[in-house]
């Protein structure tokens, strides 16, 4: 089983991450953080890395469901979003598979918000 869903775009870095930030909105996620991977190694490591975001994507919807049911669920939220510009200049959009992740926990209850969750990181991967 895969734990992500990707899409490969032929546009910028930065239209990529306007365009997923766009599609999280749509399907009711927020982005909460987002965290540039690639300034982190410079700072930190003296790294040059390839342009890479993540973006803490929540809904809070589904997150409050989630939190009730589980109150340690928050150890996986918010569901990652990750936007990277590949060798070929191409950029990949990749989301979190919520079903992959939260099998990991012994709770039948958070596997109905798993798939509709994923279904919503689904269609915003597609929409792009």
């Amino acid at each position: 089983m895969s734990y992500y869903h990707s899409r490969m775009l032929d546009i910028s870095f930065e239209d990529a991450i306007e365009r997923a930030t766009n599609a999280l909105k749509r399907e009711g996620f927020g982005v909460l953080t987002e965290i540039d991977v690639t300034a982190t190694f410079k700072k930190k490591l003296n790294i040059d890395f390839r342009p890479y975001r993540i973006l803490g994507a929540c809904n809070p919807k589904f997150a409050h469901k989630a939190l009730t049911l589980e109150d340690k669920v928050g150890t996986m939220l918010p569901c990652n979003v990750i936007v990277q510009k590949l060798p070929d200049g191409r950029v990949e959009v990749a989301a979190v598979d919520p079903i992959a992740s939260m099998s990991s926990i012994d709770n039948p209850s958070l596997g109905d918000i798993a798939v509709e969750v994923n279904e919503k990181l689904q269609r915003v991967i597609e929409s792009l």
